[in-house]
């Protein structure tokens, strides 16, 4: 079971696609090599194919549990390691005004089955 953080966006019109997954890789590898998050994704839109208004890139980011998350966020946050400077080379390269972030589990979890035993 997992905990999944989404984020949705583009990069910058100025930053090459691949350059902006390079950052986003740099970074998102840091974590998963300090042991912060358990792995990632990158994807990009195919072809342009979407029903709605959304941001071409995702990245899903997966993590045990929301311990494991805060845990990530707060070695950003004191710049455990020195990941800032991954971090702020992945901020720059996002276009700001697309970016859209979603957390996500896996369903039916735990939690679910233990409320829907209480209920029985």
């Amino acid at each position: 079971m997992a905990n999944i953080y989404t984020i949705y966006a583009d990069h910058k019109n100025t930053i090459p696609a691949l350059e902006f997954v390079e950052k986003m890789n740099m970074f998102l590898d840091k974590l998963v090599e300090q042991q912060k998050m358990n792995c990632y994704r990158v994807t990009r839109m195919k072809l342009g194919f979407r029903s709605m208004d959304m941001p071409e890139f995702r990245i899903d980011m997966e993590f045990d549990n929301m311990q494991q998350l805060d845990d990530a966020m707060s070695s950003v946050v004191t710049n455990e390691n020195k990941i800032e400077d991954e971090h702020h080379g992945f901020n720059k390269y996002v276009e700001l005004e697309t970016i859209q972030h979603f957390l996500y589990r896996d369903f039916p979890d735990d939690l679910t089955k233990h409320r829907e035993s209480l209920n029985d």
